[in-house]
């Protein structure tokens, strides 16, 4: 196949779950040879669509799919102006189903072309939320009872008590109300109950959101040290990440970076300062599995190691690349997990099985996953504005999502 060429780039945007999910099929001169690939970015996912079909996806066409890290370095730096989470995204669709393609030329599964596998399957998280301690214990207790071990726990939303139930001025514009200090007042008396009441074995984690004043998210930080979570979820937002050495100072609870991620290098800083604990990027969102391998390499030597972002924004594609990275880097942390509902199952064979709280990938070449796309066609995408939280501080000024 001396003269391999890539013959095509579509993207296909379907909404068979709760978000507008992005897949890339890069196809080739080689008669059946495809390769799949996530660009998922759910609030601006036309922005993301329009990037690949009329700017980075006709750069790639008439080129060789196998010199990845060439194409990478096109794909992202082509342009001159870098990064950002429209093109990022968009080149991490390429870049995934480029990947995809090398897998099935080898005839290996994408980790075994990572340095094959660390372990056998990647531990997960998963996700509990309810209104009251009482609620979030039982259903810790569930997922206790299907064999896993690591649980978000979230009281009320992301950010509280979300919504109608907070207090604002009349005349207010309309949007999910909280109240940063009610953090301050509930969530460490939550965790002490949570503790007490699952014991020591279950890992613990909360997400803050980057919904906290740098001061309060540091006074957070060191109010739950002594129930002893596996990670505190983005206690900060990014601009605010130069307060991170004060977060460290004043207590060991470790800490967990990188959901607004839009590049590996803004995390060069805080690894290379162990300021953090766990890289928690979006690896579409940073530029795909080629920019993630970069990024989990560098964190090895400084003991950080990686939490990929995985709840139902990453489309089944983007999870199976996720998965295959997990079990590969030795410096895996965690994996985040969000069950699937049955439509978005039949979109995407061959998702990742999880069972006993770890997934599995697969052993079929590439990612080892496929898409319907006659199916995919039947959820269009809403053209309305997606559903993602707006939300405001008790006095109705705007606050950080």
């Amino acid at each position: 196949m001396a003269d391999l060429k890539i013959t095509g780039v579509e993207t296909f945007v379907t909404h068979p779950g709760r978000y507008a999910l992005v897949v890339v099929k890069v196809t080739t001169s080689e008669p059946g040879l495809h390769g799949l690939g996530c660009a998922t970015f759910t609030q601006r996912w036309a922005a993301v669509q329009a990037a690949i079909d009329r700017h980075v996806g006709p750069l790639v066409i008439g080129r060789d799919p196998r010199p990845i890290e060439d194409l990478w370095r096109v794909m992202t730096m082509g342009g001159y102006w870098r990064h950002g989470p429209v093109l990022s995204n968009a080149v991490a669709g390429i870049d995934t189903a480029l990947w995809d393609i090398k897998g099935k030329l080898a005839g290996l599964p994408c980790y075994e072309l990572w340095g094959g596998k660390s372990r056998p399957a990647a531990a997960i998280y998963a996700h509990a939320n309810a209104d009251s301690p009482e609620a979030l214990a039982d259903q810790a207790r569930a997922y206790v009872e299907q064999g896993v071990r690591f649980v978000r726990c979230q009281l009320g939303g992301y950010a509280g008590l979300d919504g109608d139930r907070q207090a604002h001025p009349d005349g207010a514009p309309p949007g999910a109300y909280f109240d940063p200090r009610e953090k301050l007042r509930r969530i460490p008396d939550l965790f002490e109950y949570l503790r007490n009441e699952l014991g020591g074995d279950v890992e613990l984690i909360y997400d803050v959101h980057e919904r906290l004043d740098p001061t309060d998210a540091v006074w957070l930080a060191k109010a739950l040290e002594p129930w002893r979570l596996f990670f505190l979820e983005d206690p900060l937002a990014p601009e605010d990440a130069a307060h991170l050495a004060r977060l460290r100072a004043a207590c060991a609870t470790p800490i967990a970076m990188g959901e607004l991620w839009t590049s590996a290098g803004e995390a060069t800083p805080l690894v290379t300062g162990r300021l953090i604990d766990f890289v928690r990027c979006h690896i579409s969102a940073i530029g795909g599995p080629t920019a993630a391998l970069k990024l989990a390499h560098l964190a090895e030597p400084f003991g950080v190691r990686t939490a990929w972002h995985g709840p139902s924004d990453v489309s089944p594609v983007g999870m199976a690349a996720a998965v295959h990275l997990d079990v590969t880097v030795h410096n895996f942390g965690i994996q985040e997990w969000k069950s699937r509902r049955e439509a978005e199952r039949d979109v995407f064979p061959g998702m990742p099985e999880v069972h006993d709280g770890y997934a599995w990938p697969s052993d079929r070449p590439g990612l080892g996953i496929e898409f319907d796309e006659g199916l995919a066609a039947k959820f269009a995408p809403d053209d309305a504005a997606p559903d993602w939280t707006e939300a405001r501080r008790p006095d109705g000024g705007i606050a950080r999502p």
